[in-house]
């Protein structure tokens, strides 16, 4: 087994050493450094990635579990995306104080938000633990008892892990499908704390518009402190906590940029499926995505309605609607790339060239003939799966019922009224109602009957229609008010033996729980096992393909866990004719200005600032930088990442990606492939002369 792993290893570091683009771990990122530094990079790989000293990484967190933030001053000071903290903003933001509209500026410290359910968290470090995790293991053994096997040894190592600090967990993730094994130990913060945001038309400035666009002007930063206890360890809210010490903190550059100056991207890519077999990608491209697609544009369309009627209605759904609306554009500029690319053609081509080899050798020669098999049984359970997920698991009444109903079998009466409290603080029942008569019919048309739940149609038998059983649904539920909710719920945990009858007898009850458990069991179950086998077969193409293909580029996929990504600022040409430039300045700002469109009506003092050509000591060559594109290779979670240079001085904050390019999680073509990142003036300048937060200003070092 351990020869296996050297062999392993021997060709993971020969391909290694030659690879542009990539998610490189910063543990080996040794390996990576002569060819950082032969671009321009100044610092070592120790300054990046140490355990013997503070480096970089101790600068970096994983912001609440799906963003990246970072620490610029001495005091816990941390700055990650608008969009990364929206939820949080939105929280706090009422009628009466409209931080969504005016922004918000803690001018003392005592005036820092303290926000519920939020967390960040640093990584300790990570460890290469195969021989570890797979002692015991031998060829003999099922994918079930494999992972037994692995879980089992990973148990203690995980738990000596926890115990080394205060704070302390731990996970062991494979990579390269099973290929590989690492611990990543962290170490986690939940006193985490509002400081600044710019209004939304800043922060959001172009809206679902402009998301995913180049050129962008969008000011997407937020503000939060880290604080803890005495002894600088993690701790619950109190009054009593003080700001963190971090061991290293990152300096903001306001040197100008320019095409081709080196940018290293440090972060929590979330997920990338580079290795994907052909028929994968083709049901992304044809199937999932146009699906996913419609069924959100149904749901923005109800919620932008309503939300453009009301000022109370856009605050309650501001942070919502821009969950669903960042994957619906994604998922169609996607589709799109994958087809441009001929990434499906491509990757037949590759896997014809594969078979060829692997034709006289055992272990791989009937890989390809396996994946085809076995994604042909998938794809109907991964369209149902699709459809539950997108069109019944969404509605907000019956997945709300779904949350109560976990929290009442547990008696857990505190949590519960906070839910309910938080539920119905941001709900408008004529918008969910709307979707779940439009998200329902679209199901009733298009998933199959054999995957419809019994449930289902004793109910179209009763009403007769979609509509008509919406009407009895929001009409017949607790879950329609308040009061009434909190009226069943006591009246469920006032009869723990009666819990789940008392429950069941609501409608929106009734609907969760005989959607999810016929999902359950009919779909996902066999779903699940279809994918454990996949799994088993990437695992052995994986290895194959790196035995095959010496000459490629084999990074592992993302999978949250912390990453570099380096590359350069460079513009890109998305068509015949047309060149984006690489850097977008104020001038854009005052050209999408529109006082009658809710995205890009801009606060009347930026058009003063800009009128009075007003930038202080942030402007550049007389104008105002905003935004900037580079080549790195980032995804979902590297949003609040932070930008880099070849000094290790922070230049952005890195947001989102172009269009055109948001194929890279499968498939990256670096001449249009660029992620798009916010210049630290632009926030600097932000900072001193929208917000007039001095002391925010004060706690920053900034290199000139």
């Amino acid at each position: 087994m351990k020869k296996f792993f050297c062999i392993f290893l021997t060709l993971f570091m020969a391909v290694y050493l030659f690879a542009d683009d990539g998610m490189w771990l910063p543990s080996m990122i040794s390996q990576r450094i002569a060819d950082m530094q032969s671009k321009g990079f100044k610092l070592s790989a120790e300054d990046i990635y140490s355990i013997n000293k503070s480096s970089l990484k101790d600068a970096v967190v994983h912001f609440n579990g799906g963003c990246t933030g970072e620490l610029i001053s001495d005091n816990g000071l941390l700055i990650t995306n608008y969009h990364c903290g929206y939820s949080q903003i939105q929280s706090h933001s009422s009628v009466e104080h409209d931080y969504l509209r005016d922004g918000f500026w803690a001018m003392t410290m005592d005036g820092e938000l303290p926000n519920k359910n939020i967390y960040v968290r640093f990584l300790v470090r990570m460890d290469d633990v195969t021989d570890l995790v797979l002692v015991g293991y031998n060829e003999k053994m099922t994918e079930i008892q494999r992972d037994s096997l692995v879980k089992a040894n990973s148990a203690p190592i995980i738990s000596k892990a926890k115990n080394e600090g205060v704070g302390y967990s731990a996970r062991v993730e494979p990579l390269y499908y099973g290929n590989q094994y690492f611990i990543f130990v962290y170490q986690t913060f939940t006193d985490v704390r509002l400081v600044g945001a710019p209004p939304t038309a800043i922060g959001k400035f172009g809206g679902d518009t402009d998301n995913w666009m180049w050129p962008r002007h969008t000011g997407d930063f937020s503000l939060f402190r880290i604080y803890a206890d005495k002894n600088n360890n993690p701790a619950a809210y109190s009054p009593d906590n003080i700001p963190y010490k971090p061991k290293m903190r990152f300096k903001m550059s306001v040197r100008e940029r320019k095409e081709g100056d080196f940018t290293l991207v440090y972060g929590y890519p979330g997920r990338t499926q580079e290795y994907l077999y052909s028929e994968a990608v083709r049901y992304i491209s044809d199937i999932s995505n146009p699906n996913k697609y419609h069924l959100r544009t149904l749901r923005l369309e109800v919620q932008d309605k309503y939300m453009s009627q009301s000022q109370a209605v856009r605050i309650q759904y501001a942070s919502k609607n821009s969950s669903v609306s960042n994957a619906w554009k994604k998922w169609f500029g996607e589709m799109k790339g994958i087809k441009k690319m001929k990434a499906y053609i491509n990757k037949k081509e590759y896997e014809r060239q594969f078979a060829a080899w692997a034709a006289d050798k055992s272990e791989y020669n009937n890989v390809l003939p396996e994946f085809a098999r076995l994604y042909a049984g998938l794809e109907p359970y991964s369209f149902a799966s699709d459809y539950y997920n997108e069109s019944i698991k969404v509605n907000e009444i019956t997945a709300f019922a779904d949350r109560l109903y976990g929290m009442a079998t547990k008696g857990d009466k505190n949590k519960i009224d906070d839910a309910i409290d938080s539920f119905f603080k941001d709900y408008y029942l004529p918008i969910d109602k709307e979707s779940f008569i439009l998200l329902l019919s679209e199901y009733s048309k298009n998933v199959p009957d054999t995957f419809k739940p019994a449930y289902y149609f004793e109910q179209m038998s009763e009403f007769g229609s979609v509509e008509k059983w919406a009407e009895y649904l929001f009409n017949n539920s607790a879950l329609n008010d308040k009061d009434n909710t909190k009226k069943l719920i006591n009246k469920a945990l006032a009869s723990p033996n009666e819990t789940s009858v008392i429950l069941d007898n609501d409608p929106a009850f009734k609907f969760s729980r005989e959607f999810k458990s016929h999902y359950e069991k009919e779909i996902l179950k066999p779903l699940t096992e279809i994918n454990r086998e996949i799994t088993l077969l990437y695992r052995t193409y994986m290895k194959g393909q790196m035995e095959f293909d010496k000459e490629r580029v084999f990074f592992p996929d993302a999978n949250s866990t912390l990453r570099i990504a380096y590359g350069k600022i460079m513009g890109y040409a998305p068509a015949d004719a047309i060149y984006y430039s690489p850097i977008s300045t104020i001038e854009g700002i005052m050209q999408k200005d529109n006082p009658e469109i809710f995205d890009y009506n801009i606060p009347q003092k930026l058009r003063d600032l800009y009128a009075a050509k007003d930038y202080g000591k942030w402007s550049c060559n007389g104008t105002m930088p905003v935004c900037f594109i580079a080549t790195n290779h980032t995804t979902g979670g590297n949003s609040g990442s932070p930008v880099i240079d070849a000094d290790g001085n922070l230049i952005g904050i890195n947001f989102d990606r172009v269009w055109e390019g948001t194929m890279s999680d499968i498939v990256f073509d670096p001449d249009i492939c660029r992620n798009i990142s916010l210049d630290m003036r632009y926030v600097l300048f932000i900072i001193d002369k929208l917000a007039g937060a001095q002391r925010i200003l004060d706690e920053i070092e900034v290199v000139e």
